[in-house]
């Protein structure tokens, strides 16, 4: 294959006005901030549990609860990560759809399951409160699953 023809394969790109790149990922850009932040504070969580909080989750019987709400925020960080990924090479516009709304219901969900479940596991705030909050996120998560699957 020529070099010529290998150039008109590649997407052209130019930089804007003030030297930087445009944005062209259709809101990949926010899934991979959410993304971020949710890995780094699950593995802040997850080292915060083990570690500094060890005796005290264990005394409250309440380390799995911990641990479940890490491995769940995790999962859904690398999740939530592809699908910026996809967005950024998806050409349709129904798909990068699916995937924009599906990772905000992944975030936002995981937001309500794993955040109730650490104040759980404390003890800390109204039971009644953040229990009935914790099936809510999970079914955010799920619900992103879902168009996930429709993309």
């Amino acid at each position: 294959m020529s070099q010529e023809h290998e150039q008109n394969l590649l997407p052209s790109v130019t930089e804007t006005d003030n030297g930087e790149m445009p944005e062209t990922d259709n809101g990949g850009k926010l899934l991979r901030i959410i993304a971020s932040v949710m890995g780094a504070s699950g593995v802040s969580m997850g080292a915060f549990g083990a570690h500094a909080l060890k005796d005290f989750l264990d005394q409250k019987g309440t380390t799995a609860m911990w641990q479940t709400a890490t491995i769940y925020q995790l999962f859904h960080a690398a999740a939530i990560l592809s699908m910026a990924a996809a967005l950024s090479s998806s050409a349709s516009k129904a798909i990068a759809s699916n995937h924009r709304l599906a990772g905000k219901l992944m975030g936002v969900g995981n937001l309500l399951f794993s955040g109730s479940i650490y104040f759980l596991a404390l003890d800390v705030g109204p039971k009644m409160i953040w229990g009935p909050i914790t099936p809510i996120g999970g079914l955010l998560m799920i619900g992103g699953w879902i168009l996930v699957g429709f993309a």
